[in-house]
């Protein structure tokens, strides 16, 4: 992550999370002929982000960023997320072209098939606050848990997310 990128993060993450969505809506809308609904959380203690729409599935998403020369090797999800019909995890991964001014996203996708309930994460370990107490311990926080990348699908493009999610097929 560059300076900027890490002191200007919600940005980043905003400005991903928009153009995820932009790339979503067209290839729903022009390669599918089918309208995608997005509906926002504006808390996120239920453990998504985004709620979409599309060919009568319904999905609750927690998304999560990094660029792609992020060290990141796992993510944090809030075991809420399990209690969502269909929910699912996208970690979204954004490479930066300065030249060309232009930003390109990869994705990697935890959850089960379009209508079915988020596997089991209770063999996966307990999250921890990432800042100590008073004696510099790191407690548990027993409402997470803490994905490794290799629990995630690589997804192959925007297509094979559709399909991921709502189960649309070319």
């Amino acid at each position: 992550m560059t300076i900027q990128s890490s002191i200007h993060s919600t940005f980043y993450e905003n400005m991903t999370e928009h153009m995820f969505l932009s790339e979503l809506i067209q290839e729903t809308w022009f390669g599918f002929n089918e309208k995608l609904e997005v509906l926002r959380s504006e808390v996120d203690d239920a453990g998504y982000d985004l709620v979409l729409e599309c060919n009568g599935r319904l999905r609750h998403i927690r998304l999560k960023t990094s660029s792609t020369d992020s060290q990141t090797a796992r993510q944090t999800i809030n075991t809420a997320l399990a209690d969502k019909p269909s929910g699912c995890v996208l970690w979204i991964l954004r490479q930066e072209d300065r030249h060309k001014r232009r930003m390109s996203l990869a994705y990697r996708f935890f959850g089960g098939k379009p209508g079915k309930p988020l596997p089991s994460m209770k063999s996966f370990p307990t999250g921890k606050h990432a800042k100590g107490n008073s004696t510099g311990r790191k407690n548990e926080r027993p409402n997470t848990r803490v994905l490794a990348k290799g629990k995630f699908k690589k997804v192959r493009n925007i297509g094979h997310l559709l399909e991921l999610l709502f189960g649309l097929k070319h």
